[in-house]
């Protein structure tokens, strides 16, 4: 739960106090009595940088940074080098720092108990304020707030607080529990107030500080992963929309939303945003920046992750940077964080880095073509220093540590002169003695994996000394691996001449130094890991080696002598005398014994303190002796429990060992873990003196040392000085402590000088060493920083700078040469060698046995051959068979079956080998094979030395389709995009309407006219007279219309035609000009402007072409081979022809044979992989050759085999060759053979040839002649064919050769380009996105306007329609009043009198009562205006009829004013309607204008970015191919150097161009003569218009004399049509007369229903008068029953006298009975009645009555 801190009440701290720094800062802590000055040691230089602490670099101002180093701020010039130092004011250690957004406060936080966190002035480092009780040991992490008035602060562990601090006050805010572990982070929101994020391990966690009803409270909520991993959050950024986008371990990024996660982010293909964990992530000016581990800055586009959301179920988001860098191209970069510069007006977009290998870059961020490389300004030891050595000659010293490097370092002048990167972790230095190298440059270091190397530094040669590179350099001399693991100590002896190695594989090798060589003597194995080797002093008889390890035993090792043990076998020694010691825990004694001390003294101190209390009471009389001696108490001690001695079960380990110089034959110790706090000194015990010391007393220190002060920190180093004077120490915990020694050991540590420089929690030091003139202390710890102290006091500098002295070049003797390192880990250490050496001597002497019985069966063989061969010789009958030399068959068989089980044995050891290969090999085909289209194959010409070759293309991947089917399909949606656009063109809307309308109309009204509904002769005599005058009608309309079309496209005096407008201003802007894109008023053309997207079509589409160029080609050289393979056999088969030939002709007619052509093993590279096992052997054979060959000297040809690229297909083709010879001297054989046989048969038959078969003979000579010689030609024409094509193809590759590097070339341009227009493509989006919105405002605008105006339009006939119909109406009024009228002016006022008439409302009963008052108080003043109106005309009253007029007439003159009102009304109304029409469109119209004119600016923007942006397009290098002839700049007939300033054009162009100037003087001519002739043609026609004006006034006049001469006044065509031919009158005439024939058809079948009605009324009547009957007969007989039933009961008994409850049940049916039939009866007879009526109704039937409810009997009667 977080906690409100309430604040003091004390008085608020002034702005200008300050603190004293010299009195808060820590110290050296100084002893009494040591006799040591404050200023032993002073901090020279720090040489280190804790560059994997987070967030562990600031930027302070333009040249300055600052970062932790210990103890200390570090404060760093990044151009001078210049270092100065905050120290912290607990003495412990520094946890974090922050810079106050104004950059003029620093926060250091410390580590410590309780620790605090101090404020620094910067640059005057005065402290300002102290924040103290925050946590309690240590500060992870501090940050100010965006407006700097707050401070959060978070600590580590145990207790993980979060504070906010009002850190001006020294006051703290709110604090609360940050979480259960680490918190890595923690930083305020730099847009929403109060709220603030921490992460660390495992967990993000947002905060909110809210105002609670207890007050502001802290609040914290946790962020769940959900269905994603947990990970520790390292880097994060607040979005200003309250989003937060953070990292995690596998390389992606995390947007939170509401404390769950929204979406994962990753790249395209799942691959993640960076490999390894994001350490931080930034926004600044509106970019994303994520920094990795991988050395990579990606910048990320902030509205696509903002706005970012997964699509499936993995919730995975996949995108791509918009930018990123690599940093360090060898160098491996591991990015902690970046910094932006402070001088920000200049360069904006400098970074600095922190490298957690190291190094402090300064980075370019601008992402474009002229940003800087990345530059490392400092690099440092990365992570923890293993160990340091100091040159016993020079102000130089030697580290290596867990970055695989060794480095060399001047302390004087605070440089680094050299180093050398390895590749294993250095754990181990030494600088060689003065007795091993004079010079001093010997440098010996031990690595991990147990490899140790030699180095000498030396100077440079000046010719490979480049400018601004060190002077000096390692160079590896000698390396050896005397180890398996890492090599924890080394150390020469005191003569030098032997090295001692120490391991953590518990081994110790010896080396033996002769002329700066390193000779293997031997090893021996100790008892544990070593951790510390001191040679005995020069001054002990013995030369021996101390060997300390980390399972607590020391053993001592007598120096080997070389040449003294036998090492042919193993390096491994045997015999050498060997000491051991096991340390045996004393320090629970030791304690004991300190306590018991302690409790002896208090007791002491209490019994004086209790005498001198006694003694004060006698001599006051308060009590005598007699009585204290009798009243002596006497102390019951209670008893003690008996004690035992704390033996630790793991023993700790000896950190630091060395021999003692006062007591020869002992040795001092310091412990590791429990043991640690003291100095122990021990002594090695012989096994007999062992036997006789007691079991417990054995091995224990024979002298123990408490260290004061120390309590349990473990000393890790211990240092004397050259005098022996000072002991130097250094802790586990970081601290450097001096003592002065009193005598040659370190026995008293009383005294000591102490000062805590490394982090006391991780800054154990790892070395302690002193310059070899004694001036200068260095110390390096594992917490990655090096510090040089000047020892004793701080001198003045002197005048000269002192340099340190680096020896002189290293030269090497002629017969030796630098050595190669050793790179593997898995090589082989000495001792493996030596068993490696010795295990080849056996197999080599096994094998020489083997060679010798093979000898002797190689032997055995030859004599077994003799004896068959011998055997052969013999006569048939005295030979031997084969089966009796066998002497067991069972031998031969159980041999096969051993050598078949062998063959077996061998096929399942090698298969899995065997399917690995195949697998690898499958593989291999797949990556580099599969994905070639076509390989290099050289096709050769027969007879000349042409030769071509296909292009080696790969095939376009699918991601090539894919991206070009996306870009297509994003083009087409553009297209429909804007062709969608086109479509609502307000102006091509209007004129579908308009047409759309005016057909319609045209159609509907011409349709509606001409019909009628008359029909026959009458009906057809009327639409023909209809039809007459709609065309009348239609050609007066149609004429009107071609009038209004005519003078509607009059154009206006000022009038100009759009596209000559356009065609002027076309002509202003390109007569006679050619526009270079080079030009600062180019402007770009729409179809001609760059995006990403065109210019990644273009690549697409210049990809393919060339791959179809290749394709194309690749096939015409697959078939010209392929054509050559089927010569060649063609020609094989000729050749077989050609020796069957020559073999009947004989060698003297037949002409050469030519050679059968083959295949070269280039032509058919597929082949390459392919063998058989002929091939194989014939390998096998020439891989023996040449070994023999190699053996004896001889010349070794070139290497053939699998892929070789001629092993195997050469073979192939020699023993092509040689079978072909074979077979051709097999034929020519056969056929010498056969010609002899043949002159041999006729030898043998001795008879010369008939003068037929001379003829036979000579033809088939003459025959075999032409057939040699047409396949000779056939040959040779078909050689010759190839090779003509194949010189054609050659050719034409050479052009295509040409034309694919300008592809090549061409495709470079557009690929930088495309690089370029991705830097603009952001801003280029935003203004078209712009452009895009004001265009879709002015087409939204246009759309309204026409629509506005197609209502106006239509207002505008609505209006016309009403005045039509008002004219009309009056037109009837005047013909009702007919003429000669005398009322006619009274009923003319009638019918223009103005009536006020209520607003017709849709409720008509709805009126209250005071609306109707108001009304007829209006409606009475209304009716006195209009009496008075009325009274002046006349004298009648205007709402009356007077006498003598007709009322009907009065009537309808008062139902016409009504009518005339209402279109008055309703004109008044659409008037209104279209007035404001108006005013909308007014308003429409200001508004597109302010639309245009945004429309306007955005186009220039837009059109001013694409300049800027052609502009830059315009700086990249094109390359162009010309020839001479095409350079037409010369100077002076020569081609000029300098071609710079010459313009690349198009020769057409150019000769357009020039042509252009003849055709616009033509055409101005041209233009000259239409405007002459035109202006005669206007005069012309101004004529002509007068005179038709003229005739038309003519025409006019006479029209209406003809009217006034035929009707007497000048009439309406139109109404005269209408009178003559009035469809609506014939039409009701006709409705009339159909109307009276369907009423008297309608009369007659109603009386036909009334007769039928009738009928049934009298069937009915007859009916009831049957039921009524009988009625009566049932009446009848029920009184005569009724009298029987009397008459009987007064007969009955007694008995029966009373009423029986059956007979009461029978009487009641029987009267409901009877009743029911009273209401039938009476139901009918009314139903009589009724039908009895014309009209009557019939009721529904009667309902029985309800039982339990009789009538009473009189009423039945």
């Amino acid at each position: 739960m977080s906690d409100e801190v309430k604040k003091d009440d004390k008085p608020s701290i002034p702005d200008d106090h300050y603190y004293d720094y010299q009195l808060c800062v820590s110290k050296p802590k100084i002893t009494e009595d040591s006799g040591l000055p404050p200023n032993m040691l002073q901090l020279s230089h720090s040489f280190g940088y804790d560059c994997r602490r987070r967030g562990n670099l600031v930027v302070l101002d333009e040249r300055t940074v600052a970062y932790v180093a210990g103890n200390l701020v570090q404060l760093v010039d990044i151009i001078s080098k210049e270092q100065k130092y905050i120290r912290s004011t607990g003495g412990v250690a520094i946890g974090a720092i922050a810079l106050h957004p104004s950059r003029k406060w620093l926060a250091v936080a410390e580590k410590g108990t309780v620790p605090d966190i101090n404020i620094y002035e910067y640059s005057s480092l005065r402290l300002h304020r102290i924040l103290r009780g925050g946590t309690q040991l240590s500060y992870a992490y501090v940050c100010f707030s965006p407006d700097g008035k707050l401070l959060a602060s978070v600590g580590g562990e145990p207790d993980f607080m979060l504070t906010l601090w009002n850190w001006k006050e020294e006051q703290t805010v709110l604090r609360s529990k940050a979480f259960s572990q680490d918190v890595f982070r923690v930083s305020f929101s730099t847009e929403l107030e109060g709220q603030l994020t921490s992460a660390g391990t495992g967990h993000i966690r947002f905060w909110k500080m809210a105002h609670t009803f207890t007050g502001l409270k802290l609040q914290g909520e946790l962020g769940k992963f959900g269905k994603t991993e947990i990970s520790d959050i390292e880097g994060y950024v607040e979005l200003p929309d309250g989003k937060v986008l953070s990292g995690c371990e596998n390389g992606n990024m995390l947007l939170w939303d509401g404390g769950l996660i929204k979406v994962e982010i990753s790249r395209k293909g799942k691959k993640p945003c960076h490999q390894g964990p994001i350490q931080q992530i930034i926004m600044d000016e509106g970019e994303l920046m994520s920094v990795g581990e991988d050395g990579c800055v990606r910048v990320w586009d902030f509205e696509t992750i903002d706005n970012a959301d997964s699509t499936d179920e993995t919730g995975l988001f996949e995108m791509e940077p918009m930018n990123e860098i690599k940093i360090g191209g060898q160098e491996h970069v591991s990015l902690m964080s970046i910094v932006k510069s402070v001088d920000e007006a200049e360069e904006p977009t400098i970074w600095y880095a922190q490298d957690a290998n190291g190094g402090i870059w300064k980075l370019d961020l601008s992402f474009s073509h002229t940003s800087a490389t990345p530059e490392r300004l400092m690099y440092y030891h990365a992570g923890a220093i293993a160990g340091c050595s100091a040159s016993p000659v020079t102000h130089l010293v030697a580290t290596t540590g867990a970055d695989k490097t060794v480095r060399v370092h001047d302390y004087v002048n605070n440089v680094t002169i050299c180093e050398s990167l390895l590749n294993a972790e250095g754990t181990s230095i030494i600088w060689a003695p003065k007795l091993v190298d004079i010079k001093g440059a010997t440098i010996i270091a031990g690595f991990g994996d147990g490899v140790v190397r030699s180095f000498v530094l030396s100077k440079k040669d000046e010719s490979s000394n480049r400018k601004g590179a060190s002077e000096s350099e390692l160079l590896l001399t000698q390396v050896f691996k005397p180890h398996v693991k890492a090599v924890t100590c080394m150390a020469f002896d005191s003569a030098g001449e032997t090295l001692a190695t120490a391991s953590e594989d518990g081994s110790v090798f010896f080396f033996n130094v002769s002329n700066k060589e390193y000779k293997p003597i031997g090893f021996v194995s100790v008892a544990g890991s070593v951790t510390h080797i001191s040679w005995s002093p020069g001054a002990y008889k013995k030369n021996s080696l101390l060997v300390c390890c980390a399972n607590g035993f020391a053993q001592e090792i007598e120096c080997p002598e070389p040449g003294t043990f036998d090492t042919s076998r193993s390096y491994q020694i045997e015999g050498l005398a060997i000491r051991t010691h096991q340390f045996k825990s004393v320090k629970s004694e030791l304690r004991h014994e300190e306590e018991l001390e302690r409790k002896r003294l208090e007791e002491e101190a209490a019994k004086k303190k209790k005498d001198e209390e006694r003694r004060l009471r006698i001599e006051r009389g308060l009590a005598s002796a007699s009585d204290d001696e009798d009243e002596e108490e006497v102390d019951a001690k209670e008893e003690e429990e008996e004690w035992k001695p704390y033996i630790p079960s793991t023993p700790s380990a000896i950190l630091q060992g060395y021999y003692s110089m006062d007591e020869p034959g002992t040795f001092w110790l310091s412990m590791d873990d429990f043991d640690a706090g003291y100095l122990y000194q021990c002594k090695f015990t012989d096994e007999g003196e062992l036997q006789r010391v007691p079991e417990d007393e054995r091995y224990k220190p024979i002298r123990t040392v408490a260290v004061d002060d120390l309590g349990e920190t473990p000393i890790s180093v211990i240092h004397f000085s050259d005098t022996h004077k000072q002991v130097l120490c250094g802790t586990q915990t970081g601290v450097i402590r001096a003592h002065p020694l009193s005598s040659a050991d370190f026995s008293n540590t009383n005294s000591y000088w102490e000062l805590s420089m490394h982090d006391n929690h991780v800054g154990a030091i790892s070395a302690i060493e002193v310059s070899y003139d004694g001036a200068y202390v260095i110390t390096v710890g594992q917490d990655g920083n090096f510090f040089a102290y000047n020892y004793m006091s701080q001198k003045e500098v002197d005048e000269e700078v002192v340099k340190a002295k680096i020896p002189s070049a290293f030269k090497l003797p002629e017969d030796k040469q630098l050595p190669d390192d050793i790179e593997d880990p898995q090589a082989y250490s000495i001792e493996d060698a030596k068993q490696k050496a010795e295990h080849d001597k056996m197999m080599r002497e096994a094998e020489e046995r083997k060679q010798e019985v093979r000898r002797i069966i190689t032997q055995l063989r030859r004599q077994f051959k003799k004896l068959l061969e011998k055997n052969h010789e013999l006569p048939v009958h005295l030979r031997l068979d084969s089966i009796e030399f066998e002497m067991d068959p069972e031998i031969k068989k159980e041999l096969a079956r051993q050598t078949q089980e062998k063959i077996d044995t061998v096929k399942k050891e090698l298969a899995w080998d065997s399917e690995k290969q195949q697998i690898a090999l499958d593989k291999l085909k797949m990556r580099f094979k599969a994905m070639v289209e076509c390989e290099r194959i050289v096709v050769k010409s027969f007879k000349s030395t042409y030769e071509v070759s296909t292009y080696r293309a790969a095939k376009l991947s699918d991601d090539f389709y894919s991206l070009k089917a996306e870009l297509e399909q994003r083009k087409e949606t553009s297209m429909s995009k804007a062709r969608s656009d086109l479509s609502r063109d307000p102006s091509l809307l209007n004129a579908a309407r308009k047409d759309s309308a005016s057909g319609d109309v045209g159609g509907d009204s011409l349709a509606a006219k001409t019909q009628t509904n008359l029909k026959g002769s009458m009906g057809q005599r009327i639409q023909k007279a209809l039809q007459k005058v709609e065309q009348k009608k239609k050609k007066r309309a149609a004429r009107k219309a071609q009038w209004n079309e005519l003078y509607a496209n009059r154009p206006d005096d000022n009038y100009e035609d759009p596209d000559d407008v356009a065609a002027i201003a076309e002509a202003q802007s390109n007569m006679g000009d050619y526009k270079l894109k080079t030009a600062d008023d180019y402007v770009v053309p729409d179809h001609l402007r760059m995006n990403v997207e065109k210019a990644i079509m273009k690549l697409l589409v210049l990809k393919e072409l060339i791959h179809e160029v290749k394709y194309a080609f690749n096939k015409k050289v697959l078939a010209l081979r392929d054509q050559k393979m089927g010569i060649i056999d063609q020609i094989s088969n000729y050749v077989a022809e050609l020796i069957q030939i020559k073999a009947q002709l004989g060698n003297e007619r037949a002409k050469a044979i030519p050679p059968v052509p083959t295949m070269h093993p280039d032509e058919l590279p597929e082949r390459r992989m392919e063998y058989t096992r002929e091939s194989l052997l014939d390998f096998k054979a020439e891989m023996e050759k040449q070994a023999i060959l190699a053996k004896t000297g001889g010349t070794q040809g070139g290497f053939g085999g699998f892929g070789g690229g001629g092993g195997g297909a050469g073979a192939e083709k020699k023993a092509g060759v040689k079978k072909e010879s074979v077979k051709q001297a097999d034929k020519d054989s056969s056929s010498a053979a056969g010609e002899e046989s043949f002159d041999h048969f006729l030898e043998r038959r001795a008879i010369e040839p008939t003068p037929l078969e001379l003829q036979i003979r000579k033809a088939q000579e003459i025959r075999l002649l032409y057939q040699q010689d047409f396949l000779l030609r056939k040959i040779s024409e078909m050689l010759g064919r190839f090779d003509s094509e194949l010189r054609y193809l050659y050719f034409e590759k050479l052009k295509l050769d040409v034309d694919l590097k300008n592809a090549d070339l061409r495709y470079i341009i557009l690929f930088e380009e495309f690089l370029l227009l991705k830097e603009y493509e952001k801003h280029e989006n935003t203004l078209g996105n712009r452009l895009a919105a004001k265009q879709q405002e002015k087409i939204d605008q246009q759309t309204k306007v026409a629509e506005v105006a197609q209502k106006i339009e239509i207002k505008k006939k609505d209006i016309e329609k009403l005045q039509e119909k008002e004219k009309a109406l009056h037109a009837m009024f005047i013909q009702s009043l007919g003429d000669n009228n005398k009322f006619s002016d009274y009923l003319t006022k009638v019918f223009k009198k103005k009536i006020k008439r209520s607003k017709k409302k849709e409720n008509a009963g709805g009126d209250s009562d005071d609306e109707s008052e108001e009304e007829s108080s209006d409606d009475e003043d209304w009716s006195e205006s209009d009496d008075e109106s009325g009274s002046e005309g006349g004298g009648f009253d205007l709402d009356i009829c007077p006498p003598g007029c007709d009322q009907s007439l009065y009537n309808n003159t008062t139902q016409l004013r009504e009518r005339r009102l209402d279109i008055e009304e309703v004109l008044t109304e659409e008037k209104k309607n279209r007035d404001q029409l108006v005013k909308d469109s007014e308003n429409i119209t200001k508004r597109t204008r302010v639309i245009l004119a945004g429309l306007k600016s955005a186009e220039a923007d837009l059109e001013a970015f694409q300049l800027e942006k052609q502009q830059k397009l315009n700086e990249f290098d094109i390359v162009v191919t010309l020839r001479l002839h095409q350079i037409l700049h010369n100077e002076n007939g020569r081609l000029p150097n300098d071609l710079l300033q010459c313009l690349v054009f198009n020769s057409p162009d150019l000769v357009r161009l020039s042509h252009r100037i003849k055709e616009l003087e033509h055409e101005k001519a041209v233009q000259k003569r239409q405007q002459k002739d035109n202006k005669k043609k206007h005069i012309q026609l101004i004529k002509d218009r007068k005179l038709f004006d003229g005739k038309i006034g003519e025409l006019e006049a006479k029209c209406d004399e003809e009217m006034v001469l035929k009707f007497g006044r000048i009439v309406d065509l139109e109404e005269l049509e209408q009178v003559t031919v009035n469809r609506q009158v014939e039409e009701l005439k006709e409705k009339l007369r159909v109307t009276e024939i369907e009423c008297s058809d309608d009369l007659k079948r109603y009386e036909e229903k009334i007769r039928r009605r009738k009928d049934k009324i009298t069937d009915l009547i007859r009916e009831n008068t049957n039921r009524i009957e009988t009625l009566n007969m049932m009446q009848t007989e029920k009184r005569d029953l009724q009298l029987q039933l009397d008459s009987k009961q007064k007969s009955l008994g007694g008995e029966f006298s009373g009423v029986r409850k059956a007979d009461v049940h029978e009487k009641q049916r029987l009267i409901q009975l009877v009743q029911l039939q009273a209401q039938e009866v009476d139901a009918l007879k009314e139903e009589i009645v009724m039908l009895s009526h014309k009209g009557g109704h019939i009721l529904p039937p009667a309902q029985p009555p309800i039982p339990g409810e009789p009538l009473p009997i009189s009423r039945l009667q």
